[in-house]
C-alpha cells in the first residue's frame, strides 16, 4: 500500500495551490494533498508556495504578471494579496515549458488555508510552513507562523489528519512545543543538507555519521518527526534500509516521471508526493498496488 500526494494540489493539471487544484485531487481519489503556507500581515494564513506571488503564475488587478519587485506576503493584507491572480502561468516562461498540461484558470485567488482545508475535508494533509533562513524577512519568524497554522488547523479539526512538513527545522521544533499531536515531517534535499547548519535548527549532521549511510534518516528521527520526505533522486536502499529501522514513514517529492514512480514503489516508500498524481495512480494500480485511503496520517506514529 503506498499513499499519493497530490503536490500543491496537483499542478501538472491546474494551477498550484488553488481551490479548484484541491478540489480535483478530492476528485481523484488520492490519499491527500500537499501545499505550503504563508502568513499575511493582518495573519492570515494563505496557500502559496513563494514569499512573494510568484512571477510565473500572479497577475495584478491590471492583468500584469508582477515582476521580481513584488511586495513580501507578509507585507500585505489578505484583501490586498485577493488582488492576485494566480490561475494562468505566463507564456514562454520556464514553468510553463515544465507544464504544459496545466489547465489555465482565470480569475483564480491565492485561497486562505481555511477554505482548502474545507475543500478537500476528506483527504489528508502535508502542510509545508515556508521559511527562508538565508533570508529571514521574507517570512514571519517560525513561532510565529507556527501558532498561526496550529491554530487554523485546531479550528477546522484537522489535526489529527495532518502533517506539518518544513526543511527549515526551526519550523518542526517550534511545533512540536505548540502542539505535540500534531504529527511533523522533515524536508530535505541536496542544498539544505550542504548547508545543514543553516535549515536543521538545533540537529547537528555531523553527530550522525555523515561519512556512513543513513547519516540523513538517522538525523530526522532524532528530532521525534514522524515523516522523513527527501527529494526523491537523493533515495536510495540504504538510506531507505535505515528509516526503515528507526520506524520513519518515507514519502519522496516531487515524482512525477514513470522511471521514478516505478523506482520508488520498488524501494518500498509509504508515499509519493506528486504533480501528476493521476499518473502514480494509475501506474500502481495496474502493478497490483493499493493506494492508501484517507486516514493515512493518522495510522502514522508520532515520533516522539
Amino acid at each position: 500500500m503506498i499513499a499519493v500526494f497530490g503536490h500543491r494540489g496537483a499542478r501538472g493539471l491546474l494551477p498550484e495551490n488553488t481551490l479548484p487544484g484541491f478540489v480535483l485531487a478530492q476528485r481523484l481519489q488520492l490519499t491527500g494533498v500537499e501545499f505550503d503556507i504563508g502568513v499575511t500581515a493582518d495573519g492570515v494564513a494563505v496557500v502559496h508556495h513563494d514569499p512573494k506571488p510568484n512571477p510565473d503564475s500572479a497577475r495584478d488587478s491590471a492583468g500584469v504578471y508582477v515582476g521580481g519587485d513584488a511586495p513580501f506576503i507578509r507585507t500585505l493584507t489578505f484583501q490586498q494579496l485577493g488582488a492576485y491572480d494566480v490561475g494562468r502561468l505566463r507564456a514562454g516562461s520556464d514553468y510553463a515549458a515544465r507544464f504544459p498540461d496545466q489547465a489555465p484558470l482565470d480569475g483564480t485567488p491565492i485561497p486562505i488555508l481555511a477554505e482548502v482545508l474545507a475543500s478537500c475535508a476528506s483527504l489528508d494533509f502535508l502542510v509545508e510552513v515556508k521559511t527562508f533562513p538565508d533570508q529571514p524577512e521574507a517570512t514571519l519568524a517560525p513561532k510565529q507562523l507556527v501558532e498561526v497554522v496550529v491554530g487554523t488547523l485546531r479550528e477546522a479539526k484537522a489535526i489529527n489528519k495532518a502533517v506539518l512538513y518544513a526543511f527549515d527545522w526551526r519550523v518542526l521544533e517550534a511545533a512540536a512545543l505548540l502542539e505535540p499531536a500534531l504529527r511533523r515531517g522533515c524536508l530535505t534535499e541536496p542544498q539544505t543538507l550542504e548547508r545543514s547548519e543553516l535549515w536543521f535548527g538545533q540537529t547537528r549532521l555531523a553527530a550522525f555519521a555523515p561519512c556512513r549511510p543513513g547519516s540523513v534518516p538517522r538525523a530526522v528521527a532524532s528530532t521525534g518527526a514522524a515523516v522523513w520526505a527527501p527529494f526523491h533522486e537523493t533515495l536510495d536502499a540504504a538510506e531507505m534500509d535505515e528509516a526503515r529501522r528507526l520506524g520513519l514513514a518515507v514519502i519522496p517529492w516531487t515524482v512525477n516521471e514513470a522511471a521514478d514512480i516505478r523506482r520508488m514503489s520498488e524501494l518500498g516508500v509509504d508515499g509519493m508526493i506528486s504533480d501528476r498524481p493521476d499518473r502514480v495512480k494509475e501506474m500502481l494500480e495496474a502493478d497490483g498496488v493499493t493506494i492508501a485511503p484517507p486516514g493515512f496520517v493518522a495510522r502514522l506514529g508520532r515520533g516522539r
